[in-house]
């Protein structure tokens, strides 16, 4: 029965992933909220510190069985807490990276005692080594000098600069501004460029996409952009109904859609490889 697949549940997600088989989730995409006290209409972000962590292991453990064996997942967090989280998911998973997205424009007002904050911080973890992941979906073209000067080089073959090069672990993608075409009325939405990014290269085609706090969609809308399924929850009504009016709004023929800048998204040919990646033996222990 997949029921539960491409649904937006208006529902506590720790009680709506008892809906969603174990092992039937590739990739877990969230973004939680931070406890810096925004108001997201409930009090899911204005707890103590330890109210807070310990809320953010129960989900973890409620959510870990539902990922397949090898699946991934990427957690956004901010500063003040992404220590203590990243140590609760490393007694659980493998860690690969951490990925610092720049917002490029630092939030309003900010402190005169310390520097303006204008990165959030995303963990991304694995299950075992065999794990998902697809590079070559989100490999950055080298532009026409780049090229031309690496041509030059005895190190760097055609192959490679056909292909484009692995994205770094700093991603710089500017935060969603009042008038940017993709904004919607939420405080924390985040670009599809970034949730593409994670969805390309953890979540195989046809795959599911699971997020347990959904906001206003961008994870579902990535998912169903880029060929896959989803599944997520939001406490918030207001939420779940501008998420449902987001994925409503997507092409119903099931072709990529225009992005906002109004280009579509060319269907990427493939390359005939498997796409799992191992694990290096020393960044993984044997199960």
């Amino acid at each position: 029965m997949t029921q539960w697949m491409n649904q937006v549940f208006c529902e506590d997600a720790m009680a709506g992933l008892a809906r969603v088989p174990d092992g039937s989730v590739d990739l877990i995409l969230t973004d939680p909220p931070y406890n810096l006290g925004k108001d997201y209409g409930n009090t899911s972000d204005q707890q103590s510190i330890e109210d807070y962590l310990a809320w953010t292991e129960a989900w973890i453990d409620a959510a870990l069985p539902k990922l397949k064996p090898n699946g991934s997942l990427y957690i956004f967090l901010t500063w003040r807490f992404s220590p203590e989280i990243f140590v609760m998911l490393k007694k659980r998973m493998t860690m690969m990276n951490e990925i610092i997205w720049d917002r490029r424009v630092p939030s309003m007002g900010g402190s005169t005692r310390s520097f303006s904050s204008v990165h959030d911080t995303i963990g991304f973890f694995v299950r075992r080594k065999d794990y998902y992941f697809d590079l070559d979906a989100v490999r950055i073209p080298y532009d026409a000098q780049t090229k031309k000067a690496r041509t030059r080089s005895i190190f760097v073959g055609a192959k490679w600069l056909e292909v484009g090069y692995n994205p770094k672990d700093l991603w710089s993608v500017s935060r969603l501004h009042r008038e940017h075409a993709e904004r919607v009325d939420h405080p924390t939405q985040k670009p599809l460029e970034i949730i593409e990014r994670m969805v390309k290269a953890s979540c195989p085609p046809d795959g599911v996409v699971m997020d347990l706090f959904m906001g206003s969609g961008t994870t579902a809308v990535a998912a169903r952009r880029c060929g896959r399924n989803f599944v997520g929850f939001e406490l918030n009504p207001e939420y779940c109904d501008v998420a449902r009016q987001r994925l409503a709004a997507l092409s119903e023929t099931g072709k990529p859609v225009p992005d906002p800048q109004g280009q579509v998204p060319a269907p990427r040919k493939g390359r005939g490889r498997a796409k799992t990646a191992p694990v290096p033996s020393e960044a993984l222990e044997q199960e």
